[in-house]
């Protein structure tokens, strides 16, 4: 099954992938195979077809909320939606590219047994991988993945930044960015140098095209500078340069530049006049990490870049947000706030939900709060330090839902309980 697959996949349109899937998957007892992405919002599945369209009486779109496939997606989990003898049991399983969650897949296999599940599970892992090595020649894949046109900043910062999840033995980055189809000038981006974790989150001044541009240049420019090199404060003095080149001071950028040890657990940051990081330790308490700011990028004011530094403990969690996040308004005008926001990480961490799915619940709730509907970009960036080894990989598994758990029974369409 893996072995056809893979062959194909080289010389394979993305929306030839469920066919050439079907085919393959019945070498191993699958059939009525189904893929699913899920849109940019992270609200809703969508079926991916090819060319012929979808068969009669099949679901095109499915609510993560409240569904069986949904609760796939949420928690990583294995899940089953029917059982008849005479055709098999239905499964519905995570699309997992690493830990960045792409959607689901639903299939009917003969066996059900130990050996089915690991075969449906490497037959999902391989369709993440082939789904992400050709999404970015798709315009097919990107149309799916929208429910709504995209604004130009929203088109240039979704193909800029990285996924909104990694990890490795040593830590579980998770981000994530709305109004997802209107964004203006925010952008983020995290980075891996040997032992080093780049953290970079921007907010450019602005809510229009122009603040898009200002932050695609800020994030080529940072990019640039740290590939060449330059330590935390001069990344910070190159991407200033560059937006005082272009823009003559008539555009700026906030931001936060930091750096983590993954070999010691000390993190370095540089305040370009934005809201300073947010510790959450032991599950407890929060508090704001302290950094004389300098002047936002763009401005020239002279000001001199302090670098700070701060001692993690192993499970340490730092967050950068932008102010979307914590001055989104109700209707009573009163900002969802810090104190909310942090209290919402924490409670939801303690819940035991992959951290994917708490950053997915709190962008729900910050644009619940807001009447669903934002003035401002509300971006967060948030980095678990666990420890130095990428050997033990089991913290970063749990966290991000990847380990063999045991689902909750589920109850089925026969009447039945099972997991």
């Amino acid at each position: 099954m893996l072995a056809g697959l893979l062959d194909a996949s080289h010389l394979m349109p993305l929306d030839a992938l469920p066919e050439k899937a079907s085919k393959y998957a019945q070498a191993a007892g699958f059939t009525d195979l189904l893929i699913y992405v899920t849109d940019l919002e992270r609200r809703e599945l969508h079926l991916l077809t090819g060319p012929n369209g979808p068969l009669p009486d099949t679901a095109q779109d499915i609510r993560i909320e409240g569904t069986t496939p949904g609760r796939a997606y949420q928690y990583g989990w294995l899940t089953s939606s029917s059982l008849n003898e005479a055709v098999g049991i239905d499964w519905w399983l995570p699309i997992v590219d690493g830990t960045e969650r792409i959607g689901v897949l639903r299939v009917r296999s003969v066996y059900d047994d130990a050996r089915a599940r690991e075969d449906a599970d490497r037959l999902a892992a391989l369709l993440a991988l082939l789904i992400v090595a050709k999404r970015a020649s798709s315009d097919a894949l990107a149309k799916l993945t929208r429910t709504e046109p995209l604004n130009i900043g929203a088109e240039m910062a979704w193909n800029l930044m990285p996924p909104s999840t990694y990890a490795d033995g040593r830590i579980v980055i998770s981000a994530s960015l709305e109004p997802a189809y209107r964004i203006s000038g925010d952008v983020y981006e995290y980075a891996l140098d040997g032992p080093l974790v780049h953290l970079t989150i921007f907010d450019a001044m602005g809510h229009d095209n122009a603040a898009g541009l200002c932050g695609a240049l800020a994030l080529g420019a940072c990019r640039q500078a740290r590939r060449q090199g330059a330590s935390l404060a001069a990344t910070g003095e190159a991407v200033e340069a560059a937006l005082i080149d272009q823009y003559h001071q008539r555009r700026y950028v906030t931001g936060i530049l930091a750096s983590l040890d993954t070999r010691t657990g000390v993190l370095s940051w540089v305040n370009r006049g934005h809201h300073p990081p947010v510790i959450i330790r032991g599950n407890r308490w929060s508090s704001h990490l302290t950094c004389p700011p300098t002047h936002p990028m763009g401005t020239d004011l002279g000001l001199p870049s302090t670098v700070c530094q701060e001692q993690l403990q192993p499970g340490d969690r730092i967050v950068l947000y932008t102010d979307g996040i914590t001055e989104a308004r109700s209707a009573d005008d009163s900002e969802f706030g810090l104190e909310r926001f942090t209290d919402f990480l924490i409670r939801y961490h303690a819940d035991g939900l992959p951290v994917p799915e708490t950053l997915r619940r709190l962008i729900k709730a910050v644009l619940d709060y807001h009447d669903g509907s934002l003035q401002d970009d509300a971006t967060v960036l948030m980095c678990e330090w666990l420890g130095p080894t990428t050997e033990d990989t089991e913290p970063a598994a749990a966290l991000t839902g990847l380990l063999d758990r045991d689902p909750p029974l589920i109850s089925t369409t026969d009447g039945n309980s099972r997991r």
